[in-house]
C-alpha cells in the first residue's frame, strides 16, 4: 500500500494531469512506469535509483534497439515520476548507452506528386491532406484545430500548444477558404444537434474550463474536425464529440500514394516535408520557414536545405557532361 493510499500509477495519474499533460503523454509515461518496475522484478521505483534507471534505459537501446526518441520518452517518463510523484532526486547523472539517432533525410514529393495523392483522397481527409501540405501542420496540429483558430479575414491559421508548448502563426490557402467554409456549416449544424440532444461541450483544458465554464459548448471552441460519434472522456467519463482520430487519415494517406504509385514511402508528415522544401525551392527566407513550421532552431529547418540538392551536393555528374 502506498503512504498515501494510492496505488502508484494512480499517483502518477493524478500527478500528470495537475501538469494537464495530454491523455497521450499519460498513457505513454503511465506505459514506460510499468515496464521499468518489471523490468526490476516488480521492486518499487521507491527502493531503487540512477543504477536501475541506468539499466532499464541501456536495455532498451542494446536488447530492444528503440529508437532514440523513444528512449528519450521512457527517460522523460522516469524522470517525471521521480522528481513529480515520488519527490525524490536521481543520486547522480544518467550514464546508460543511448540509442543512436539515425540521420535520415525527409522524403518529399515534387508538386506533381503531391497533386497525385490529393487527387486519391476525398471529403474530410482530402481537406486535411490539404491543410497538412498548404499550411505546414503536423498531423495532430491539423486534428487539433479549434473553430477559433482559423482567421478567413487574415488569411492565416493560428497554431496552439504546438511541440514545445508554443503557439504559432501559419498561413491560411486562398484556395483553402471556401471549402473550409462549407466544411464549417455541416459542422456547425452537428454542433446544434448536439446541444439541442443535451450534449455539445468540448474538451478543454483543465485551466480555461474552469475559468470559462460555459466555454465548452459554445461554437468557437469547436473541434473543425470533429468525430462522427459522441464518445465517452476516459478521464472525466462525460459524453463529448471528440476530434477525429489520427488514424484514418494515416490510412488514407497511405492508400492514396499507393493509388497514385508514388515510389516513396508517404505518411502525413510527408505533406509538411514537401511544404517547407517547396519554399524553399521558392526562394522564401529560411528563417520565414522556420517560423512557419515552429522550429525553435534554424538548424532544424536546415535539413530542408540538403533536400534541395541535386545529384551529389548539386555537382553534374562527368556522364552528363558534353564530349
Amino acid at each position: 500500500m502506498e503512504p498515501t493510499g494510492k496505488k502508484l500509477l494512480d499517483r502518477v495519474r493524478d500527478a500528470i494531469r495537475l501538469k494537464h499533460y495530454s491523455i497521450r503523454t499519460e498513457e505513454a509515461y503511465v506505459s514506460w512506469i510499468k515496464r521499468y518496475i518489471l523490468f526490476h522484478d516488480v521492486r518499487h521505483p521507491d527502493e531503487m535509483g540512477t543504477a536501475e534507471v541506468e539499466a532499464f534505459l541501456t536495455h532498451l537501446a542494446v536488447k530492444e534497439n528503440v529508437a532514440a526518441s523513444t528512449q528519450n520518452q521512457a527517460f522523460s517518463a522516469l524522470l517525471f515520476l521521480y522528481r513529480e510523484v515520488l519527490h525524490k532526486d536521481l543520486d547522480g547523472p544518467i550514464n546508460a548507452l543511448r540509442a543512436k539517432k539515425p540521420k535520415r533525410l525527409p522524403t518529399v514529393l515534387t508538386k506533381e506528386e503531391v497533386r497525385q495523392v490529393l487527387g486519391h483522397l476525398s471529403g474530410d481527409h482530402l481537406l486535411m491532406a490539404k491543410l497538412l501540405y498548404g499550411s505546414g501542420l503536423r498531423l495532430m496540429e491539423c486534428l487539433r484545430l479549434r473553430v477559433k483558430d482559423i482567421d478567413f479575414a487574415q488569411r492565416q491559421i493560428l497554431v496552439r500548444d504546438s511541440k514545445g508548448e508554443k503557439d504559432r502563426v501559419t498561413m491560411l490557402p486562398e484556395s483553402l477558404v471556401a471549402p473550409l467554409q462549407d466544411h464549417l456549416r455541416i459542422v456547425k449544424r452537428t454542433h446544434e444537434e448536439d446541444l439541442a440532444r443535451g450534449f455539445g461541450a468540448v474538451y478543454l483544458p483543465y485551466a480555461l474550463e474552469h475559468k470559462y465554464p460555459n466555454a465548452n459548448r459554445e461554437w468557437i471552441w469547436q473541434y473543425v474536425f470533429p468525430s462522427r460519434r459522441l464518445s465517452v472522456d476516459p478521464r472525466s467519463g462525460v459524453v463529448r464529440r471528440h476530434h477525429l482520430h489520427e488514424s484514418g487519415l494515416q490510412k488514407a494517406v497511405r492508400a492514396a500514394a499507393r493509388a497514385a504509385e508514388i515510389p516513396k514511402k508517404v505518411s502525413c508528415q510527408t505533406f509538411r516535408h514537401s511544404f517547407a522544401t517547396h519554399l524553399l525551392e521558392a526562394h522564401y527566407d529560411i528563417r520565414t520557414v522556420q517560423e512557419l513550421l515552429g522550429h525553435k532552431d534554424v538548424k532544424t529547418t536546415m535539413i530542408y536545405t540538403h533536400v534541395l540538392n541535386r545529384g551529389g551536393l548539386a555537382v553534374r555528374s562527368p556522364l552528363d557532361e558534353p564530349a
